[in-house]
């Protein structure tokens, strides 16, 4: 299992990276090396997981995997920084000249999971036309926290964070590129404040991709509930006994050495701030 760090700007596409977008790929080698997923019956080919697709994603998710080849798009929530290019996916899936759903007659229905209302705030980005849905494209659905999607070899779990709107972190596990045979995990918290959710979302994991837009003391006046500084990611590493910590999300205002040595003062494991195209084996 490798996760790829396609956008990691928070809240607004920056100059370097577009806003939330991450792939979790897991190549047909890593399945075939594992007897479970064998046993189980899991295809023996590459298999493809986007965790959100904020402004800008699609575009750089090009350089990674052809949209085509994605086997669904998981959305920690509904803000347009983690979700609204599902237009533009929509767009490729339906109209792209040789694989396009009017064209082969085959609509892909693309799983698209998300919060209660995901299907409802796909068709609205879009603007479509009263009766008119996405249902063609995407199969739609909607998580129910603690309960595990499976997606070929990739078991993810969502758990409730604490965000002013529904709102999840993703556990993700799968087997691992390096230790083939085992299986191996990786927590995304999408957006969140401190809470025992995200502590126990991070709890054990090999990798904890952890947001880290506010910083301590610039943003103590926000109320809280919207997001983590590196201090309090540092805090959810250490509380949960991460074994590594990659901090994302930050806006372009923000120095990334600031929140990386907030977080060091936290947690003494190894720890990074993401970078657009950034690639980790897990």
């Amino acid at each position: 299992m490798r996760l790829v760090t396609v956008g990691v700007a928070g809240s607004f596409p920056g100059p370097d990276s577009p806003a939330s977008c991450y792939v979790v790929q897991v190549p047909a080698a890593d399945v075939a090396a594992s007897p479970g997923l064998v046993a189980a019956g899991v295809e023996a080919r590459d298999w493809t997981v986007v965790l959100d697709l904020g402004n800008g994603g699609l575009g750089a998710l090009q350089r990674h995997v052809d949209p085509s080849d994605v086997d669904a798009v998981a959305l920690s929530h509904l803000h347009p920084d983690h979700c609204s290019d599902l237009s533009g996916l929509y767009v490729y899936l339906r109209y792209h000249p040789a694989r396009g759903s009017h064209r082969t007659g085959v609509d892909p229905h693309l799983p698209v999971i998300g919060p209660a209302a995901v299907a409802e705030r796909a068709h609205a980005m879009y603007g479509m036309e009263p009766g008119e849905t996405m249902d063609g494209v995407f199969a739609f659905r909607t998580w129910t926290a603690g309960r595990a999607v499976q997606v070929g070899p990739l078991t993810i779990t969502p758990y409730r964070v604490f965000h002013p709107v529904e709102a999840y972190g993703l556990r993700v596990a799968g087997p691992s590129s390096v230790r083939p045979g085992e299986t191996v995990t990786l927590a995304y918290t999408g957006d969140t404040d401190l809470c025992d959710g995200v502590v126990e979302l991070a709890r054990g994991v090999d990798l904890l991709l952890s947001e880290a837009a506010f910083e301590e003391g610039r943003d103590d006046g926000v109320e809280p509930g919207i997001h983590l500084t590196g201090r309090r990611a540092g805090q959810v590493a250490a509380r949960a006994e991460a074994k590594r910590l990659v901090l994302t999300h930050l806006p372009a205002w923000s120095d990334p050495r600031v929140a990386l040595a907030e977080a060091r003062g936290e947690y003494g494991g190894p720890a990074e701030v993401a970078a657009t195209g950034n690639v980790y084996e897990l």
